[in-house]
């Protein structure tokens, strides 16, 4: 009897927190998605942008790029090319990336020296991209459906006014990090910071998205993109400007045999 009375609270208290965390992940999962569904339906965009990677001792460099985005399957796939066109010798250099709804992104890197395409797969998803803060998985889309995603509260953006859901979220697929926090504001759901654990659970790096502008009446986009490395002190901003939507964007466009003629 004294078993009993014992094991009863036990099992509505264990039953209470599985369907607390399941409701949290639900919530997780709609905010995730109605995140993403704020930013499509654009159809395709041209933007130019800027990298700087800055050393942790505060030396800086720059980089160049344009890139091209394009939706496909009413928004469940894209396919988005970046091409460095300064300095002179990384110029050509180009990073594709098709993505898909439910499926692991596919990543090719073109290097105008080597004169050949290479796939990113597996273990180098996780590598430096240009030798920047970023990594290529850093370089996808924020697909809903790659993530599992857990409500964790909603608190005060870090980086600004207003109130942000915080979520964490874990990867799907075979990832360098082994969970993401990932603040999102609640007014108009952009992202804000991300915080990146890697295998060990050590805060890795850190992405701030600054300066959000609107464009066609609805689609936000950062104009700054500042990622952090904790354990190295180094960091690197992407600035994007001059966003041109529906320019008539081909899937030809971009594909791998695009990315050796692009400049």
């Amino acid at each position: 009897m004294i078993l009993k009375r014992f094991l009863i609270p036990l099992v509505i208290i264990c039953s209470g927190a599985a369907s607390g965390f399941a409701q949290d992940a639900q919530k997780g999962q709609e905010i995730a998605q109605r995140a993403e569904a704020a930013g499509n339906g654009y159809g395709d965009f041209t933007v130019q942008g800027d990298m700087t990677l800055r050393t942790a001792g505060g030396a800086t460099s720059k980089r160049r790029f344009a890139a091209q985005n394009l939706e496909l399957n009413g928004g469940r796939n894209t396919r988005y090319m970046m091409v460095f066109d300064w300095p002179g010798d990384i110029r050509g250099t180009a990073l594709l990336t098709h993505s898909f709804d439910k499926t692991q992104d596919s990543q090719w890197l073109f290097l105008p020296a080597a004169g050949r395409v290479k796939k990113i797969s597996g273990t180098g998803r996780s590598g430096s991209f240009v030798g920047s803060e970023f990594s290529y998985e850093d370089m996808v889309e924020q697909d809903a459906s790659s993530y599992r995603h857990v409500w964790l509260r909603d608190e005060a953006c870090p980086n600004g006014a207003g109130t942000c859901h915080l979520l964490q979220r874990t990867p799907v697929y075979k990832s360098g990090y082994s969970r993401q926090a990932v603040w999102i504001d609640t007014n108009a759901l952009r992202y804000q910071l991300i915080q990146y654990y890697n295998r060990q659970g050590q805060l890795n790096k850190t992405l701030t998205m600054r300066s959000y502008k609107k464009y066609k009446g609805r689609f936000w986009r950062p104009s700054q993109m500042t990622m952090v490395n904790h354990l190295t002190g180094k960091s690197t901003t992407l600035a994007w400007k001059n966003y041109q939507f529906n320019v008539g964007l081909q899937p030809s466009q971009l594909t791998r045999e695009a990315m050796t003629r692009a400049q």
